[in-house]
């Protein structure tokens, strides 16, 4: 063997010899290559994963800030609307200009807006392919979408006829303008309905309570009816003539009847608080208007909750009509509940604790009570406007005597500048819609039978009734009174809010827009005539809110009285209502000395076995005889004080404490025993806080109860 190979052997049997792992050795090289090369591309991949992902973050901040900021814009619009009208309406009152009210400058300045977004701005976004589902029978209300593996929620804006499909608004703007029905629900009807309440001039009110009601709801379903049927044959006539392109029901009818059926002529009122007219007057048109209101929204719930038995659900039937009747009542009534309520625990709270001590703490908890009615009747499946109506009446009659004065001050003022914000918002809304919403459909037979058919379901609402009513009323509604009723059925808040609320099918659309064309309609021709109407009418202005209208032959005589005062406090009383009568009694004895700090101890009203109870529920105020609190607005409430009545030589107290009772001679001779009660309902009526004094014989005719 040569050394040679002996040598090559040996480096053999070394390398066999050698581990695994320093075999690998020589490839060391070619592996780290290529391991570098691999986490080099996947750290590349990485890189381009996150920095796509910090693009996508960057783009969404991005939308989410041009977003922010269109809300701004859109915002402020509405605040410079309400600036440039509350202005103007200065310059109006200055000039004093009564052709044009506030609302209808609100409408003109959002129509001129309107115009400038939907024809002046450009699109500034646009709308991705559609997408198809039609696996599903049913649209949903949110929608999660995978794309790409993340997750993206969208919500439902509403349906989009097939024919629109490609119009759709591709302004961000407009569509941002565009607000969702329930603000209008939620935010801005609240504080016009219970300022409606709050501020309610209840002596003309109750003085007129039965025909108010009368015109509220039985005038109100009249309306409605005929409204509903006289468009149902309009409708039957656009599908002879070919107008009619999607389905339009009976159903559909009514309720384009119940919507419409509500008024709202706050520019007729605000010319008749202007101009001092006759009281009698505005009390109707203003107790007819606030009740409407709830009588409408709620008989538009109960159409639309009108479900028949059968295949064809819009035929009628005798079960589901009467159905939906319990369900206006039902409605209705646990509405007015729900609203008296929580007056009343807010009168309580307000009674029993010293809130009085802090005036803001007061006021805000009145503010939250009040407002609460609203969300909590809708929240309960009641309706809202109803229940915050009679909760800012039974707050006036209840809790506003329990306020410190600030805190009567602040509540008064705050709910006049919420309702005068919300209501300019809502008419320059209106404007603005015209140009801005989406779902327009105009039909020119359609307006002009909707115009026919609420002049003569107005008709049919004011002069049957008027006659009817003026069969028990002594002061009869004067021929030019049903005039001036029939034409201040202005149309306004109420009837744009009910029509907006759904907009999703073809009737619905028509409606709407024929809704907003009879608004401006009558809010500008109706509004701006109402001053030459008056004078036209021979209706009487420049009268003081606290005097009665002349006496006639229909109405009573009076002979021998020494005094104005004791003849008008006699007259108030007689006019009162009779509903209104036949619960006073039970208010000033019992439910004023529970909730308020007026009127007599309830030990005094209350049996002898309820002393304890009695003694924890009256106020320590009406014991220790101090001067209770008043409701300084209050026309018709006793805050128990002085009134004595002297006949001849005979003196009578309000609290009867004194000795004869002799209050007035009838035709026969018989005398008549007057109760304190009755005492008390003179002077809250009409006779003010000063002692009257009256010598004589009063000899008044005894005539029967005013409607």
């Amino acid at each position: 063997m040569e050394p040679g190979d002996a040598a090559r052997l040996g480096r053999g049997r070394a390398a066999r010899a050698l581990p695994p792992r320093l075999l690998l050795l020589p490839l060391l090289p070619l592996l780290l290559g290529r391991g570098l090369r691999a986490a080099a591309s996947a750290s590349s991949s990485g890189a381009a994963a996150e920095d796509s992902s910090a693009m996508e973050e960057l783009a969404t901040e991005k939308e989410a800030e041009e977003s922010h900021r269109q809300d701004s814009v859109s915002l402020l619009t509405f605040i410079l609307l309400l600036t440039l009208t509350i202005l103007t309406i200065w310059l109006f009152k200055h000039r004093r200009v009564r052709f044009l009210h506030e609302t209808g400058l609100a409408m003109i300045y959002g129509l001129i807006v309107g115009v400038i977004l939907r024809y002046g701005t450009p699109a500034t976004g646009g709308h991705d392919k559609s997408v198809s589902c039609t696996q599903e029978d049913r649209a949903f209300s949110t929608l999660l979408v995978n794309v790409s593996g993340k997750f993206f929620e969208y919500t439902l804006k509403g349906e989009i006829s097939p024919g629109k499909i490609n119009s759709v608004e591709q302004n961000d703007i407009l569509r941002k303008v565009t607000f969702d029905p329930e603000v209008f629900f939620n935010i801005l009807l609240p504080p016009i309905i219970f300022h409606a309440g709050y501020s309610l001039k209840k002596r003309h009110f109750f003085r007129n309570l039965g025909s108010i009601l009368a015109y509220a709801f039985l005038g109100t379903a009249v309306s409605c009816f005929i409204i509903g049927n006289l468009m149902y044959g309009v409708v039957k006539l656009m599908k002879v003539v070919g107008q009619l392109s999607d389905k339009f029901y009976y159903t559909d009818c009514l309720f384009f009847g119940a919507i419409i059926s509500a008024t709202d002529p706050v520019t007729v009122l605000a010319i008749f608080n202007e101009l001092h007219a006759d009281v009698d007057l505005y009390a109707l048109l203003f107790g007819e208007s606030v009740l409407n209101d709830a009588v409408a929204i709620v008989l538009s719930s109960s159409i639309v909750a009108y479900q028949p038995a059968g295949l064809n659900t819009h035929a009628f039937d005798a079960a589901a009509f009467f159905k939906s009747v319990g369900i206006f009542l039902g409605i209705f009534s646990g509405s007015f509940t729900m609203g008296a309520v929580t007056g009343v625990v807010t009168a309580l709270v307000t009674k029993f604790t010293k809130l009085h001590c802090f005036p803001l703490l007061e006021t805000a908890l009145f503010f939250l009570m009040s407002w609460s009615t609203f969300l909590l009747a809708e929240a309960c499946g009641f309706t809202g406007v109803v229940a915050v109506l009679f909760c800012g009446i039974t707050q006036a009659h209840y809790t506003y005597n329990n306020l410190s004065v600030e805190s009567r001050s602040r509540t008064k003022q705050l709910f006049e500048v919420l309702h005068f914000l919300a209501e300019n918002f809502i008419f320059s809304y209106m404007g603005l819609a015209l140009f801005t919403f989406q779902k327009h459909v105009f039909s020119p037979v359609f307006i002009i039978g909707a115009f026919v058919a609420i002049f003569l379901g107005r008709a049919a609402h004011i002069y049957p009734l008027s006659f009817f009513l003026n069969l028990g009323r002594r002061h009869k509604i004067g021929w030019n009174f049903q005039h001036m009723m029939m034409f201040s059925g202005l149309r306004g808040a109420m009837a744009f809010a009910l029509a907006i609320r759904d907009t999703a099918s073809y009737a619905r659309q028509m409606m709407f827009t024929t809704t907003l064309l009879i608004v401006f309609f009558t809010v500008w021709i109706i509004g701006g005539g109402t001053t030459p109407m008056l004078s036209w009418l021979n209706i009487r202005v420049g009268v003081d809110p606290d005097q009665d209208p002349p006496p006639n032959n229909d109405s009573f005589q009076v002979l021998q009285g020494d005094g104005p005062d004791s003849a008008r406090g006699n007259r108030t009383k007689q006019e009162s209502a009779w509903l209104f009568r036949l619960w006073y009694s039970f208010d000033h004895n019992y439910l004023k000395p529970i909730l308020t700090h007026t009127g007599p101890p309830l030990t005094t009203t209350l049996p002898a076995w309820c002393g304890l109870l009695a003694r924890c529920l009256t106020s320590p105020q009406v014991y220790d005889n101090q001067e209770p609190l008043r409701e300084e607005d209050s026309d018709f409430i006793l805050t128990e004080g002085d009134l004595t009545l002297t006949y001849g030589d005979s003196t009578v107290t309000a609290n009867g404490s004194s000795g004869s009772h002799t209050a007035s001679t009838s035709l026969e001779g018989s005398r008549r025993t007057k109760s304190s009660s009755e005492e008390v309902l003179d002077r809250a009526l009409g006779m003010g806080d000063q002692p009257v004094s009256s010598r004589g014989t009063r000899l008044v005719f005894p005539l029967e109860d005013n409607a």
